[in-house]
């Protein structure tokens, strides 16, 4: 069975080395995490397949690795200085601040009743209602405190602020004044990095459309409630492609880039039941966005967005190029009067310049993880009625590919030989190989099992030529376990290498 709760994935991962709260030793930063040993594995094995799959194995895309540190403009005219907000209240009892819409989704039936008849808003509609409370923020807090809105730390009913507006973005300082001339930010967000850059890799690689940029980084946001272990968090990478294609040809790109992040996603090892497209209606979409569909993924606690696939159409572009009077931009933008660039396209059969559409698939890298280990984690009862814990992760995206594990650890002939085996295995470079030499060997393929470890190779007596039955016949023999099936097979050293090739190539 698969894991019943988030804790229960918490515990695993605190225990085994995949991830842990950071700071911990001084009480924890909170909505910040760090990756330990088996954790930093199974998220550079993620991005790396994602890299793979969309820079290495496409003709029409380039790579970048845009900076952390933001010019304040470029996230001015991007409209997150004025927009990049979440709506926050708080409990004037317990002192808890939330952000609202999170708030109200935990409320009973009966509450969001009372809410929904005392802001007129048609019941059903949460985002509606979130935006007419802030509509009017003083009536809406009365509202809440009327309504016996609870409060999910005291689950009693709360004294409600009027809920406001809060922006994300982490601001910094750049050299050693602090003043509004040297203010600028941590990105709150990859894609604005590929934007400014688009004339600067149009010109280093000529290419023609359509084509895509593709990034992976980190991004901050300033969360007020971050939560769900590493779903939200004040810290956290993404995986994003801005693809950018012809005006009218848009809507055919944003069907295909949903279609194929659905796949790609599944090959990962996501089953298609648990991963749900939702396409946004009109009143939930960002003020960029002619379409989004939302990828989502049953999470252990619910139905939460994984991946969003966006056409934004020409707003980015749009909003950071010069000249923008002259290029026929569609979407609404701030006047732009500092860009010293023109981020516009020239068709090369008619001579016109135009601003491409962008369609944008981006996926949260820490989400991905989340995902991959709620959908491995399996607790199975044996034959003998034992109970084991195994992440059935694919065998590529496995933190250890391979655990060579001698049967004893005071026999020098059969450690130095499991040594030399490590080392020939590692050479063949398919990820982490592991000398594991606790001499229990049981306990070895249970902790393996645990860590998602596709195969475990032991070195014993007949693999250096000491059988029971004193002949040499199985000499360089090693026996080979499965995770999943548990089943041994025996094989020569000389047929391991292109086994494990087999089973762990893309």
């Amino acid at each position: 069975m698969p894991a019943s709760s988030l804790d229960e994935l918490v515990a695993l991962c605190k225990r085994r080395g995949f991830i842990f709260q950071s700071s911990e030793i001084y009480g924890g930063l909170q909505g910040v995490y760090d990756y330990g040993p088996l954790g930093v594995e199974l998220k550079n094995n993620l991005k790396q397949a994602w890299w793979r799959r969309n820079v290495y194995e496409r003709d029409d895309m380039e790579g970048l690795d845009a900076s952390v540190l933001t010019h304040r403009l470029v996230l001015h005219y991007s409209g997150h200085e004025a927009t990049f907000a979440d709506p926050m209240v708080d409990n004037r009892i317990t002192k808890k601040r939330y952000r609202l819409d999170h708030l109200l989704k935990e409320q009973p039936e009966e509450v969001l009743k009372r809410l929904y008849r005392a802001m007129e808003v048609e019941e059903g509609n949460l985002h509606a209602l979130v935006q007419a409370m802030m509509k009017a923020p003083e009536r809406a807090g009365g509202a809440m405190t009327a309504a016996g809105v609870l409060d999910p730390a005291s689950g009693e009913p709360g004294d409600w602020t009027p809920p406001r507006y809060f922006n994300m973005m982490f601001k910094t300082y750049v050299g050693p004044v602090e003043d509004e001339a040297s203010l600028a930010y941590l990105r709150p967000e990859t894609a604005q990095g590929i934007f400014v850059n688009f004339k600067n890799v149009l010109d280093a690689t000529s290419r023609k459309l359509p084509f895509g940029i593709a990034q992976i980084g980190k991004a901050f946001r300033n969360e007020i409630t971050p939560r769900n272990f590493i779903f939200r968090v004040r810290e956290f990478e993404q995986m994003e492609i801005e693809y950018f294609v012809r005006p009218g040809e848009d809507e055919y790109w944003h069907r295909y880039w949903v279609e194929e992040r659905l796949k790609w996603w599944q090959e990962m090892g996501l089953s298609r039941e648990n991963l749900v497209p939702y396409e946004q209606p009109p009143e939930e979409l960002a003020h960029y966005a002619k379409a989004t569909v939302d990828i989502l993924y049953r999470f252990p606690h619910g139905l939460e967005e994984l991946e969003g696939i966006a056409n934004r159409t020409d707003f980015d572009l749009g909003s950071h190029t010069k000249d923008q009077e002259a290029l026929g931009i569609t979407a609404r933008v701030l006047r732009n009067e500092h860009s010293t660039q023109r981020l516009a396209y020239r068709d090369p059969e008619t001579g016109k310049w135009f601003v491409p559409y962008v369609i944008e698939p981006s996926a949260g890298v820490d989400r991905g993880v989340l995902a991959l280990l709620a959908e491995a984690f399996t607790r199975e009862e044996l034959p003998s009625g034992e109970e084991r814990i195994v992440l059935k992760l694919k065998p590529q995206l496995a933190p250890i590919k391979v655990a060579v594990i001698p049967l004893v650890k005071n026999r020098p002939e059969i450690t130095e030989y499991a040594k030399r085996l490590k080392a020939r295995l590692l050479a063949l470079g398919l990820g982490r190989v592991l000398y594991e030499d606790t001499g229990n060997i049981g306990k070895a393929y249970r902790r393996h099992d645990e860590v998602g470890t596709p195969f475990a190779v032991t070195v014993d007596y007949d693999t250096i030529g000491q059988s029971k039955d004193g002949t040499t016949r199985l000499k360089d023999t090693v026996t080979v376990r499965d995770r999943d099936t548990m089943e041994q097979i025996r094989l020569h050293v000389d047929e391991l290498e292109g086994f494990l090739r087999e089973r762990l190539k893309w």
